[in-house]
């Protein structure tokens, strides 16, 4: 006897073929991954943006701050406010950004920060020294935009995918924990 024809399509109710994942529980697993990543990528941008104040802030006292005190240097403002933006950072990402696959090496995951972060710094430096010694453009503005806009575009990607694939290792353990 063959089975009866079907004539519609299948409903949810009708379970999927042997080894077929049911069609809402894919969907449901890449809505969630989609959430887990947006998450992510939110607290990456707040830590990202603290950091920021502090370099943009930091670089600015040192140029054109009391006393002058980089006025001459911009290069080395730049990579001071970067070394402390720095150590923000690592610890908002270390803590709360990547805290469900932070590694037990410690010092392996600092190492591997700091050389993604000198990529980045890299980056910057590389654009406000085109902009500000190439080009001529040496107005607080022009170093600003160049350091503090243009490096920070092309480093951000950067270093958020260095982070995820090359720095925080660990094992998800949001998935251990049913998160």
């Amino acid at each position: 006897m063959t089975p009866p024809a079907r004539t519609g399509p299948r409903t949810l109710a009708q379970p999927p073929a042997p080894g077929v994942p049911a069609r809402g529980a894919s969907a449901a697993a890449w809505r969630t991954r989609s959430v887990a990543r947006v998450a992510e990528l939110a607290r990456f941008g707040s830590v990202g943006a603290v950091a920021y104040v502090v370099d943009v802030g930091l670089f600015n006292l040192l140029r054109f701050g009391p006393g002058d005190l980089l006025e001459a240097k911009p290069l080395t403002a730049k990579a001071l406010s970067v070394a402390v933006a720095t150590v923000v950072a690592w610890l908002g990402n270390r803590y709360w950004t990547f805290a469900h696959r932070r590694t037990g090496a410690r010092g392996r995951e600092l190492l591997g920060f700091a050389l993604v972060n000198l990529g980045g710094l890299a980056v910057g430096l590389a654009c406000l020294g085109f902009s500000h010694y190439v080009l001529g453009l040496r107005s607080p503005l022009a170093d600003n935009i160049s350091a503090n806009v243009v490096g920070l575009v092309l480093g951000t990607a950067f270093r958020y995918v260095c982070y995820q694939r090359l720095v925080f290792t660990g094992a998800d353990d949001r998935s251990a924990a049913g998160r």
